[in-house]
């Protein structure tokens, strides 16, 4: 494994900073270990001789003042690059180059960072195992034949496999922390409004929220540093004081009260992600941190609630890919058929199930019944969680139900599927801020993540708390690049 890509951001910066490497050393590693690394399935579009050319120029102007100067990246092709091809993961939207830039890739921009190019996800979103993207599914850089998780699996292969140092996903129900789990990666889901969605092509517009993927917690920190900001463009983005998330992160957590939900032992839950559970509140203990036990009694409700929610709000969003203004458009006899074949033959299996369902929640008779209902399930979801936070800081569950399974063994189970989102979703729902860090195998040496999550604007409460217990684990992959060519 190089000795560049095996090096963390904060590292990177560090050395670039110090002139013991340049940005074209780093970003030639980088590109060479992506193109080895076909295989895994990770990008959608390569810009890599640019990012050489636009490193070579860094070089010869350095400003090492900037955040992130000269470093490499890829980043989920869901956020809109301009001038560079953006497809959500969607026949419907092949051959669409957008004419702008998202808010969140601007601000990576800014200080200093060079697209590598955009990672594969499920199409718009939609998925948990990157198995619904039209360019193929991803393959999880700790075994071949393992999904990455969804939909930001290429991000988090590329992140694992180190094709890439840092990268940003979204996560509308777990999207970001499913597949931090499943690639042994650490992965921020910023409280809802903390980053800019403009620019990010929508699924669900009240869950949706980019956040930071990364190696370790530090790296994490100094991403979402760069990344959150208000934007008057997003209406739904909030302005509020952020800290410097990388420069305030301490490992002293000492008195720090951590919630342990009786909800989330979940019948059926394997031995060993309650194993890892149990290690997991001894690691904060060790850190200083106190532990009280909590309810959360709507949580098995949120599961139902969001599968209502997000579908309802994707039926809306997606109605605009009709093939009039842009994307693929099929031929049809007359206006009515080109609608119908644009979408049938544009849209996956996956996206085509929740267009329906988002179609028939909404429908006159049924939005009351089901649309509303959900809403006000929604609310009480919130109100457990800031009846929580009375009592503690965080709150500490598994990411997921289970490690990382094979690629096609829950695809024709839809059900099955949307139950690997079942300790993330209700985080969405709340609009709270969590994490997943590494934090253990199963049996098969395949990585087990643990989740904690925060109140609204306290990133950086979360970040301390993964910081010390990271370094309590003291976590490292077990990955022998079975993929080089």
């Amino acid at each position: 494994m190089s000795d560049i890509t095996s090096q963390s951001l904060t590292s990177l910066v560090k050395n670039i900073k110090e002139k013991k490497l340049s940005s074209e050393d780093v970003t030639k590693a980088f590109v060479k270990r992506s193109e080895k690394s076909k295989e895994l399935n990770s990008y959608i579009s390569e810009d890599f001789s640019n990012a050489i050319n636009k490193a070579k120029k860094f070089d010869e102007k350095p400003n090492l003042d900037l955040k992130l100067p000269g470093i490499p990246m890829a980043v989920k092709d869901l956020f809109c690059t301009k001038n560079i091809r953006t497809t959500a993961g969607s026949k419907i939207l092949e051959n669409f180059v957008p004419t702008y830039e998202s808010t969140v890739t601007q601000n990576i921009w800014n200080e200093g960072a060079i697209l590598l190019g955009k990672l594969n996800c499920d199409e718009f979103a939609m998925g948990s195992s990157n198995e619904t993207s039209f360019y193929g599914n991803v393959q999880n850089p700790i075994d071949k034949g393992l999904v990455p998780g969804g939909s930001s699996g290429g991000s988090a292969a590329a992140v694992s496999g180190q094709l890439t140092p840092i990268t940003i996903g979204t996560d509308t129900g777990g999207s970001i922390r499913q597949p931090a789990s499943f690639t042994g990666t650490v992965g921020l889901k910023p409280t809802y409004g903390s980053c800019s969605r403009y620019g990010i092509v929508a699924f669900a517009s009240s869950l949706d929220q980019a956040g930071p993927m990364a190696q370790n917690v530090q790296d994490c920190a100094l991403l979402q540093e760069v990344i959150s900001s208000y934007d008057n463009k997003d209406s739904t983005s909030i302005d509020f004081k952020r800290n410097q998330y990388s420069k305030d992160l301490t490992k002293d957590i000492k008195g720090k009260k951590i919630g342990i939900p009786k909800e989330y032992r979940v019948e059926g839950m394997p031995k060993e992600i309650e194993e890892l559970w149990q290690k997991g509140i001894t690691y904060a203990k060790d850190c200083g941190a106190e532990i009280v036990d909590i309810s959360l009694p709507h949580t098995s409700y949120a599961l139902p609630a969001y599968y209502i929610v997000a579908p309802a709000e994707a039926s809306s969003n997606l109605a605009r890919y009709d093939g009039v203004k842009y994307g693929f458009r099929a031929k049809g006899e007359n206006l009515i058929d080109m609608y119908e074949k644009t979408r049938s033959e544009g849209f996956g299996v996956e996206v085509q199930r929740r267009i329906m369902i988002g179609t028939y929640v909404l429908s006159s008779g049924y939005y009351d019944a089901y649309y509303l209902k959900a809403q006000k399930v929604r609310k009480l979801i919130k109100n457990d969680f800031d009846e929580a936070y009375k009592k503690v800081d965080a709150i500490l569950t598994p990411s997921t139900p289970s490690s990382a399974f094979k690629i096609g063994e829950k695809k024709d189970d839809p059900v099955s599927m949307y139950l690997n989102d079942i300790f993330t979703v209700p985080v969405n729902l709340a609009g709270l801020p969590a994490i997943s860090i590494p934090a253990g195998h199963d049996a098969a040496g395949y990585p087990l993540g643990l989740q904690i999550i925060g109140k609204a604007f306290k990133e950086q409460e979360i970040l301390n708390l993964a910081y010390a217990m990271e370094d309590k684990i003291n976590f490292k992959n077990k990955i022998s690049d079975w993929w080089i060519k």
